[in-house]
């Protein structure tokens, strides 16, 4: 029998710059290089960290600690997350970013505009660390803390920050100061973060799109709403649009594919390529809705691919079909949020195509069929 393997978890930026600051604060005070640090992490575990390096000179001091993702390596893993300490002139934790770590320019994220992108868990693990340490020497003293990623400015071009509003580099993240191992929760909360910027930002209109590809044809087709107005939702469609009706978002445009708004359309709201099969059956009943003949209809429910029934639709110079589809997926949102939202569908090709759209008024009947 086949053992599953036990993924193995990793630390958040935040952690590894708690344990950083931690450990070069220590060697300003002892005059001593470490070579490792002890934290305790918001979920309340107890974890050392090995340092890649440490140093200390004068009335300043720094350690690094190399990110580790654990088995869902992400664009920071590897990454080194250094903390330059030294003393302040006046009391308290006075944390900052340096090198490689972003800076906020856009309001509707935790931390204010002009700010370092630190996000408070890690700031506040960081006075944690800085007040232990502090306690167990017995000093009351000011501490600086700069945290820099060497290279996070090319990092963060892989990340969603340039579109937040995050410029210069990386965010120094975590809620718990762990990374469990292909979590959905990430990817949900960034998809909640750049709603909020975009709402922060003044958007009453948004495009959820599936992934980079339909994106860049979302932005041809509206090309007036502002950057922040795209977001891509990757698979989690019905998560996406009750966030939007949460934040009371008004319009909102889904831009895809085939193959995953084949599923919008039955209801599945989570479209990952493992979550349901397309149902080639009602693709088949929307054909003959459509006029199609009923050697295309039985070719249709006998498909492999939703991608093919969408070329058998073309050649057949069937467009109402993909008119229906777009339809079908603007009734399935509106009844996943319960209303309140006006949701148009756009479907396109893998070159760019559309092939067709519609929009639904807060699941009004009125229907704007707009085909390619």
């Amino acid at each position: 029998m086949e053992t599953k393997k036990t993924l193995r978890e990793g630390y958040t930026t935040g952690s590894c710059a708690a344990a950083a600051t931690k450990a070069a604060l220590t060697a300003l005070i002892t005059g001593q290089v470490q070579t490792d640090a002890t934290i305790r992490l918001p979920i309340g575990r107890v974890v050392t960290f090995s340092l890649a390096s440490c140093s200390f000179e004068g009335e300043t001091a720094t350690a690094a600690v190399v990110k580790d993702g654990g088995d869902d390596p992400d664009a920071t893993h590897g990454a080194l997350i250094v903390s330059t300490v030294s003393w302040a002139s006046s009391p308290g934790v006075h944390i900052d970013g340096g090198e490689g770590v972003g800076r906020v320019t856009k309001p509707g994220l935790p931390v204010p505009v002009g700010e370092a992108a630190i996000n408070p868990v890690p700031r506040q693990m960081i006075r944690e660390a800085v007040n232990e340490v502090l306690a167990q020497y017995g000093l009351h003293r000011g501490v600086n803390v700069v945290i820099s990623v060497p290279g996070g400015e090319e990092i963060a071009k892989k990340t969603l920050n340039p579109r937040l509003g995050i410029m210069g580099g990386i965010s120094i993240l975590g809620t718990r100061g762990i990374v469990v191992p292909f979590s959905t929760a990430a990817y949900r909360a960034s998809i909640v973060q750049a709603l909020q910027v975009a709402k922060a930002n003044g958007c009453r209109h948004v495009v959820i799109t599936t992934g980079g590809r339909s994106e860049k044809y979302a932005m041809q087709e509206y090309p007036h709403l502002p950057e922040e107005a795209f977001i891509e939702m990757g698979d989690f469609v019905g998560f996406t649009l009750k966030q939007c009706k949460r934040l009371g978002i008004k319009m909102v445009s889904m831009v895809g594919m085939m193959g995953k708004f084949s599923k919008v359309a039955q209801g599945v709201m989570m479209v990952h390529s493992k979550s349901a099969p397309v149902d080639f059956g009602f693709l088949a009943a929307l054909a003959e809705q459509a006029g199609a003949s009923s050697a295309l209809v039985a070719a249709v429910r006998g498909a492999n691919t939703a991608a093919q029934v969408g070329d058998m639709m073309q050649e057949a110079g069937c467009t109402k079909f993909f008119e229906l589809l777009c339809e079908a997926c603007c009734r399935a949102a509106l009844n996943e949020v319960g209303g309140g939202l006006t949701v148009a569908t756009s479907i396109y090709t893998l070159n760019g195509q559309r092939l067709g759209k519609a929009v639904q008024i807060d699941g009004d009947d009125e229907t704007d069929r707009r085909g390619s």
